[in-house]
């Protein structure tokens, strides 16, 4: 039987990441991500998979792995799990962040701690983590030993000479993989644009903690929570500055919990404090680890920069160091939050103006290190937009691998006997989207009418009728939000003309409601078009007496 990727989530964007390998006949799902929001999904909280396809062969998943703990892998697992509930494995701390969030849907999961470097049975899945370096500890790649080859995901890495925990990329295993023979590798595009080699996690402790040293009020640093080295390099930076640490947001507090329970984040007894405890010391003293990085709206950061957090506000001498910079979508987001801040007259550091961050996805020059000791057959570039997995098709055409393909969402990659090939579009892989507490129940129409209502209004129409006759029993009413700042005028005439409208119809018999309707919606349409040049949405009510 063949040996068959199906590609969900990841490849044209970032976020999404779920794939699903199937091995005579039974699917093994590599990841289980969300992707935050673009400008123009408005009133979406977040982004998903479409695993309905995987869902109708619910018989034949056995199981999930994780490369790592990140959001854009594992935030959308709770959900699959609330539709096929199959084990789930990983690195302790992947599976114990992604387990915080599957408990809160009150999913019962089964979730299976492995080690690194240990050959794992499941079905006829046999497969291995291995550790690599990424922004988040106990990232992992995962290498699959199927009948038709090894199959290598990269996971997210990069290739981190001085990592904090020194838990380096483990080069000997992929080495010995390429020594073997690996038949397919799946590689991390994020930076595939990017020249050369990403500093190291290390080469941040310095920066840091000269910013630290040299604030004279108080300081609020920001980073993502599930980035546990950099939050272990804030506290470094403000305990050596003599400052008492606190944590701010959910996110933040519950990772940094998970963190410091497995070993992977030192957080000094005697230097950590409530907000409340922090709140009460002089401001040289005090120093806030938040979330809000990205200018999330409901982040503790927004809400200090707007004044709506319940404990604490920003102030004029505090400084703010934002340990990121953007994610690609959340630029302006991120704009509008640090000005925001240096107009309550903080000091802002952030990843685009200071040495505060590095990224932990590999750059061209590590990318071609990995795709020299895999040697692989077949090279399909995964994880980022489009013109990133353009870029590493490049580059590995380049070091000499000889397929080369580049997919995208819904496409399929074939393995049988001495062939690999591309199946196009095999799958559904829409954007599915979650607003509220419906998944699935907003599409690209629903989007589409939000966005005319933000850009252009509404205008409501209620016609009374006589339920006998079909004649008008009252003048039509018409309201509108959002149209004009002045929209009497132009309702009038949307009035007259419909009055005029409607009994024509009524006279020539065509009294139906649903054609009533289909013509109030014209009439009204084409006078606010023809009078104000805008097209808001149009809603007709029709009351029968």
């Amino acid at each position: 039987m063949t040996v068959q990727i199906t590609f969900l989530g990841g490849l044209g964007e970032v976020g999404r990441n779920c794939a699903a390998l199937e091995v005579d006949g039974k699917i093994c799902l590599i990841d289980c991500g969300l992707m935050f929001p673009e400008a123009d999904m408005l009133g979406v909280d977040l982004v998903f998979p479409d695993w309905s396809w995987v869902v109708e062969r619910a018989d034949d998943v056995e199981c999930v792995i994780l490369t790592h703990g990140h959001e854009d892998h594992v935030g959308a697992l709770g959900y699959f799990l609330e539709q096929v509930n199959v084990p789930v494995y990983g690195t302790e701390l992947s599976l114990r962040i992604a387990g915080e969030r599957i408990k809160e849907l009150g999913v019962a999961a089964d979730l299976r701690p492995v080690p690194t470097g240990e050959e794992i049975t499941h079905g006829p899945f046999y497969f291995m983590l291995i550790p690599v370096c990424h922004s988040i500890p106990d990232a992992t790649a995962v290498a699959f030993y199927t009948h038709e080859g090894v199959i290598l995901h990269s996971g997210d890495f990069k290739l981190d000479p001085t990592p904090i925990d020194d838990r380096a990329t483990d080069l000997g295993a992929l080495a010995e993989l390429g020594d073997r023979g690996v038949r397919l590798y799946l590689g991390d595009s994020t930076n595939a644009e990017r020249e050369g080699f990403v500093p190291s996690e290390g080469s941040l402790s310095a920066p840091i903690a000269d910013i630290v040293r040299a604030a004279e009020g108080r300081v609020i640093a920001a980073c993502f929570s599930s980035h546990i080295h950099r939050v272990q390099q804030i506290v470094n930076a403000g305990v050596a500055a003599g400052r008492k640490i606190a944590l701010a947001g959910r996110s933040m507090l519950r990772n940094s919990r998970i963190a410091s329970e497995l070993g992977v984040l030192e957080l000094p007894e005697e230097h950590v404090v409530t907000v409340a405890e922090l709140l009460r010391l002089p401001a040289d003293r005090q120093m806030l680890i938040a979330t809000g990085s990205q200018g999330e709206p409901f982040s503790a950061l927004t809400r200090m920069s707007n004044r709506t957090h319940r404990q604490f506000s920003l102030e004029e001498g505090d400084m703010v160091l934002i340990s990121a910079t953007p994610v690609p979508g959340n630029e302006k987001a991120v704009s509008k939050l640090v000005s925001g801040m240096l107009r309550l007259g903080a000091t802002v550091y952030h990843g685009l103006n200071s040495p505060v961050h590095v990224s932990g996805h590999a750059a061209r020059d590590e990318l071609a290190v990995m795709l020299r000791l895999v040697r692989p057959e077949a090279f399909v570039p995964v994880h980022g937009e489009y013109r990133h997995l353009h870029a590493h098709a490049r580059l590995a055409r380049q070091v000499g691998v000889e397929q080369i393909e580049v997919l995208e969402d819904g496409d399929r990659v074939v393995m049988e006997g001495d062939d690999l090939w591309v199946e196009r579009e095999v799958v559904d892989a829409d954007y599915v989207y979650l607003d509220g507490s419906s998944l699935g129940g907003v599409q690209t129409r629903v989007l589409r009418d939000r966005s005319r209502l933000s850009e252009a209004g509404v205008v409501t129409v209620t016609l009374v009728v006589d339920a006998e006759t079909g004649e008008l029993a009252a003048e039509p009413l018409l309201e509108s939000r959002g149209l004009v700042d002045d929209p009497v005028a132009v309702l009038d005439v949307a009035t007259d003309d419909l009055v005029e409208l409607v009994s024509v119809r009524v006279a020539d018999g065509l009294v139906d409601p649903g054609h009533l309707r289909a013509v109030a919606r014209r009439t009204v349409a084409r006078v606010v078009r023809s009078e104000t040049r805008q097209r808001p949405v149009v809603l007709v009510e029709i009351v029968e007496v």
